[in-house]
C-alpha cells in the first residue's frame, strides 16, 4: 500500500476561454489534512473537481488511495466523501431520513446515529432540512460525505458563511475525521482556519501548485519579517510622506499601516517617537509575527477573495 492517498500527475484542464488547470502535479499523505489554498479563478475548484471524478481532464494522471479513476472508478466512489460547496436537500427532508437514504446506496456504511451524534445534530435529527441554521446544513452535509466510512474526504469550503461559533463546531469534525485516520482536503478562504487545521498546505494560482509545506515551513521559506501595525479610528491615512521621512517601507490597508522589520524590538521605539514627532493620529499600535496570509499574498500579490 502506497503511503500516498492521492497523487497527480501533470492534470490539465482547457476551457474555451480560459486554462483552468496547467500541468498540476500534487501528492497528499494518507492521514493527513491538507488544504488547497488560492484566490478565485485559481483553478482550486476545478482541480478538486477532477481529483473526485466530477469533471473529465483533458490531460494527467490521478491515483486515489492506489487506483486510476480511468479503470477503478467504481470502486474509488466508494472508498471517498466528498463534500461539496453548496449541497441541495429537499426541504422536508430530515437529516436522520437523509442520511438513511445516502446511506441505502452503499455496501458499507456508518450508521445514521453514529453520524448524527459526530455532528451533533441528534437534537435536530427530525427536523425538516429547511429549518436548520446554516452551520447545522453544513454538519449534515458533512455527514453525508461520511455515510459510506470513507478513507479520504474532500471539502470544499465546507465554514464560508457560517459564524464563528459554527465554524469552530465544525472544526472539530475535521479534528475528528483526523484523529480516526481518515485524509482530508480542504479548500478554504480563512486563513486561520487553513493555519489552525492543515498540516500541509499548497498555495495555487492561475492553474498552478505555486508552493506546498506545513503553514511554518511557508511562512520561514520566505524569511517574512514580523510586521509592527498602526491601528487608526477610521480609514488610515496615505503613509507616503511618513515613509519617506522615515526611510521604511510603511504600507496602507484599511484602518492600519504595516511596517515589515525583521528587528521589531529595535525599531519599535524609534518608530514610536518618531510617530508623535510627526503626530500620527493612530489609536493602538501592535507587532505580529508574519502570517500564513502574508505568504498568501506575497505569493500571489492579491488577496484571496479578489
Amino acid at each position: 500500500m502506497s503511503a500516498l492517498a492521492l497523487k497527480v500527475r501533470g492534470l490539465h484542464k482547457q476551457y474555451p476561454n480560459v486554462l483552468a488547470v496547467e500541468s498540476l502535479d500534487l501528492d497528499v499523505p494518507r492521514g493527513e489534512v491538507f488544504g488547497l489554498l488560492g484566490p478565485n479563478w485559481a483553478g482550486k475548484t476545478t482541480t478538486l473537481e477532477i481529483i473526485e471524478g466530477l469533471t473529465l481532464p483533458d490531460g494527467g494522471v490521478i491515483e486515489i488511495l492506489d487506483l486510476d479513476w480511468r479503470h477503478q472508478g467504481k470502486e474509488i466512489r466508494s472508498r471517498i466523501g466528498v463534500q461539496l460547496q453548496s449541497t441541495s436537500l429537499f426541504n422536508k427532508i430530515t437529516p436522520r431520513e437523509a442520511l438513511d437514504l445516502y446511506g441505502s446506496y452503499y455496501p458499507k456504511r456508518r450508521s445514521t446515529g453514529e453520524l448524527l451524534d459526530l455532528v451533533q445534530l441528534n437534537e435536530k435529527a427530525d427536523a425538516y432540512h429547511i429549518t436548520l441554521s446554516g452551520g447545522q446544513q453544513q454538519r449534515l452535509a458533512i455527514a453525508l460525505a461520511l455515510v459510506n466510512d470513507p478513507e479520504l474526504v474532500f471539502l470544499d469550503e465546507p465554514t464560508t458563511g457560517l459564524d464563528p461559533q459554527a465554524r469552530r463546531s465544525l472544526w472539530d469534525v475535521i479534528r475528528h475525521m483526523k484523529s480516526e485516520g481518515r485524509t482530508v482536503i480542504l479548500t478554504t478562504h480563512y486563513m486561520e482556519e487553513a493555519e489552525t487545521l492543515c498540516d500541509r498546505l499548497a498555495i495555487m494560482d492561475h492553474g498552478r501548485i505555486l508552493t506546498t509545506g506545513t503553514p511554518m515551513e511557508l511562512i520561514q521559506q520566505l524569511g517574512l519579517p514580523s510586521i509592527v501595525e498602526f491601528t487608526f479610528d477610521g480609514e488610515a491615512p496615505d503613509p507616503t510622506v511618513f515613509a519617506q521621512k522615515l526611510g521604511q517601507t510603511v504600507e496602507g490597508r484599511g484602518d492600519l499601516w504595516e511596517i515589515p522589520t525583521q528587528d521589531p524590538k529595535g525599531l519599535l521605539p524609534c518608530l514610536m517617537e518618531f510617530a508623535e514627532m510627526e503626530q500620527v493620529p493612530y489609536q493602538q499600535v501592535h507587532v505580529r509575527r508574519a502570517t500564513l496570509e502574508d505568504v498568501f499574498l506575497h505569493r500571489t500579490g492579491r488577496s484571496l477573495r479578489e
